[in-house]
């Protein structure tokens, strides 16, 4: 459950015993139980809540994408970016991808711009103040 095996299980579960002491183990033994009840009686008090204000569409709902171990940002960028690549290659089908050098340093020379073109600010000139 939290990525812990039987041996280590133990090894918790003695140095427990040996911080805790045997007196004082009974009584938080018993208040993680209770802790654990409480979070299982909300969890389950929630569920019920959400499927109660969301009706018939709770039972629709891929749970499984919701899962924040599916969480791959790699993916998540790749799918979006070639999304957009697809999108871009639907609008304008005359234009293909070309090394940098090809189209001026990543400057796509095809489409003109409305804009004139600005000028780069002159070199701060530490003798001028």
């Amino acid at each position: 459950m939290f990525g812990i095996n039987g041996g280590e299980f133990l090894v918790l579960l003695v140095v427990a015993l040996v911080v805790l002491g045997p007196e004082r183990l009974p009584h938080y033994a018993e208040q993680l139980a209770g802790l654990v009840k409480s979070a299982r009686r909300f969890a389950k008090g929630a569920q019920a809540q959400m499927r109660e204000e969301l009706g018939p569409e709770f039972d629709d709902i891929d749970w499984q994408k919701l899962d924040p171990r599916q969480y791959d940002p790699r993916r998540i960028v790749r799918e979006a970016l070639t999304e957009a690549w697809n999108d871009d290659d639907d609008a304008t089908p005359a234009r293909k991808s070309t090394s940098a050098g090809a189209t001026g340093g990543g400057v796509d020379l095809g489409k003109k711009s409305a804009e004139p073109a600005k000028a780069a600010p002159a070199p701060y000139d530490e003798d001028a103040t």
